[in-house]
């Protein structure tokens, strides 16, 4: 008779440990309020409402933090990191500061390769939670730098651009998708007619689109594009859709990402620079609410939608994100001189934002 042949892993990182990461990851979720579902107020008589999924509200700041837990849960639970494992990270900043959160929370360095021109506020905040930022010139070598990185120290890639499609549970469990259907269930509305995102890794879209199909779902789900970014050159069927890449930051890539899924996504837009910047001044002269540029994105976007649906006597409502805050961008998009220098003119789009807002009418 064959003996039995019994082998034990010598490579796998210590259960002790991943059970401690995964309880404290769980615990941070489990403390964590929901964000808010805000009611934009439109003018009076509008059969069509806005609502702006504020992302903004969570520990680090931003959309990309269910992100990051996700995909710390994911690899920890995959026996990438263990407990003493270096993460790297290639960034545009807010998946990098939020991943610094979590690697600090679990015990790890954590080291987020980014394009020199990221805001520095947002290095700053990735160097209060202890992270370190390796800057580069050519924002499109930040996937093999940070693949190089991981290599030279025997650490972990941490891949956003891969893993942010599959590393959520795109069917419940509290996504996204699922907690803007829950908290729209008592509105006059509670299906909206458009969801608006922007990609990055395309993990938020993917999440979406995909919820909408499981569910049964009317939504239909629109995807902003800014300038130079590959998304919507591929969606519309380019045969060589690489961009120069986003100066919008956090949405638009010079490639088009593994996590993106054009096959869930029922309409793309793409946005100027100038009118993203314009809309994210716009919501906050109009609402007091203080966002990022790629909420400014989304916004124009999102109005765009609804004069088209007031022009079609269509009831409904669009749920567009608010992905971040204003203070993370005060010397780039609330800078006037910044602005000039990047040769933004705002002033059409300001009159395209107050038609569209005032009046039901798009111009743009």
């Amino acid at each position: 008779m064959e003996p039995v042949h019994d082998l034990a892993s010598t490579s796998c990182p210590d259960r002790a440990w991943i059970d401690e990461a995964v309880r404290r990851l769980l615990a941070d979720a489990n403390r964590s309020a929901d964000t808010h579902l805000i009611k934009v107020p439109l003018p009076d008589g509008w059969d069509v409402d806005l609502y702006l999924k504020d992302e903004s509200t969570h520990p680090t700041g931003s959309l990309k933090h269910r992100l990051a837990r996700s995909l710390f849960l994911y690899a920890i639970c995959n026996g990438w990191i263990g407990p003493r494992t270096t993460v790297i990270e290639a960034s545009s900043g807010s998946t990098a500061i939020s991943e610094a959160y979590f690697a600090r929370m679990v015990g790890l360095p954590f080291i987020a390769v980014m394009a020199r021109s990221t805001s520095p506020e947002k290095v700053a905040l990735i160097e209060r939670e202890g992270g370190t930022c390796h800057l580069v010139d050519d924002p499109g070598t930040v996937y093999d730098v940070a693949r190089d990185l991981a290599a030279e120290c025997d650490g972990h890639y941490m891949d956003q651009f891969t893993y942010a499609e599959r590393a959520t549970d795109w069917r419940g469990n509290n996504n996204i998708a699922e907690s803007i259907f829950e908290q729209l269930s008592l509105e006059r509305h509670p299906v909206p007619t458009w969801v608006v995102v922007g990609a990055g890794t395309g993990g938020t879209s993917a999440t979406i689109g995909r919820y909408t199909r499981y569910r049964g779902l009317s939504s239909r789900l629109a995807v902003v594009d800014p300038e130079g970014s590959a998304f919507l050159k591929s969606y519309a069927g380019e045969a060589d859709p690489t961009g120069r890449g986003s100066r919008i930051e956090g949405i638009g890539r010079p490639r088009v990402e593994p996590s993106f899924n054009a096959l869930v996504v029922d309409r793309m837009l793409g946005i100027p620079d100038a009118a993203s910047v314009a809309a994210m001044r716009f919501l906050r002269e109009r609402t007091g609410l203080r966002a990022g540029a790629s909420t400014g994105t989304n916004l124009y976007g999102a109005l765009l939608l609804a004069c088209e649906m007031r022009t079609a006597g269509q009831a409904g409502s669009i749920v567009a994100l608010l992905c971040d805050h204003a203070e993370r961008y005060v010397q780039s998009y609330d800078n006037d001189d910044w602005v000039a220098e990047h040769g933004l003119d705002l002033t059409p789009y300001d009159g395209v934002l107050a038609q569209a807002w005032d009046h039901g009418t798009w111009t743009g």
